[in-house]
């Protein structure tokens, strides 16, 4: 379980095909802080450390990506020199300052629009169109691991939707999204209160 608040910005520093895909992501934790099996979500993605090591400041970690989640995952995320959006996972007693986020990616979405308003960011994203049911004004969603509030939606008649944020000049520092341009693809996670929501409407009717 995480809260979209992102404490660190990795680097993949290399990937090697063993079956899987080994990523090697070089970090500014300490290693001592960061377990064997623990979760850590890289760019909205919940994966497993296998291997760890380096200094406090300058760690690195390993870990082991399926074919399953590279295919629903944004394309070209798991090359070498990519930056990532780190979190570990909650601890019990730790704030929940941004929302309940699993680190389960629900789609990739497209960056349609960007665009400097005052001193922050307005970004633009399209969904697929089986996600556009559960965002809404003022709803939380994730977008590479980021916990953000949507300002708008735009449905459209192809069913799929354009969602607006406006991101401060502290979010876009310390994440990747300041880096955003038009034409990227970002990994989105529904709110999950949405989603339980939408299932009981179903079932409802």
């Amino acid at each position: 379980m995480f809260t979209g608040i992102i404490t660190a910005v990795g680097t993949i520093r290399e990937v090697r095909n063993q079956g899987d895909l080994r990523a090697v992501i070089q970090c500014p934790y300490d290693p001592d802080q960061i377990a064997i099996g623990a979760s850590i979500a890289c760019s909205g993605v919940c994966l497993t450390v296998v291997e760890k090591g380096g200094s406090a400041g300058d760690a690195w970690f390993a870990v082991d990506v399926s074919g399953e989640t590279i295919s629903k995952t944004a394309q070209d995320q798991w090359a070498a020199g990519r930056k990532l959006n780190l979190e570990q996972a909650l601890k019990l007693g730790d704030e929940l300052g941004g929302h309940i986020v699993t680190g389960h990616v629900d789609a990739v979405g497209l960056i349609t629009a960007r665009e400097e308003v005052g001193g922050s960011l307005h970004v633009a994203v399209t969904t697929p169109a089986e996600l556009s049911a559960f965002v809404a004004p003022k709803g939380s969603i994730t977008v590479d691991g980021v916990s953000l509030t949507v300002n708008a939606v735009d449905d459209h008649a192809d069913g799929t939707c354009t969602f607006h944020l406006n991101i401060i000049p502290h979010t876009a520092e310390v994440t990747t999204l300041g880096a955003l341009a038009a034409g990227d693809a970002v990994n989105l996670e529904i709110d999950v209160l949405a989603r339980y929501l939408q299932r009981m409407e179903k079932l409802r009717r």
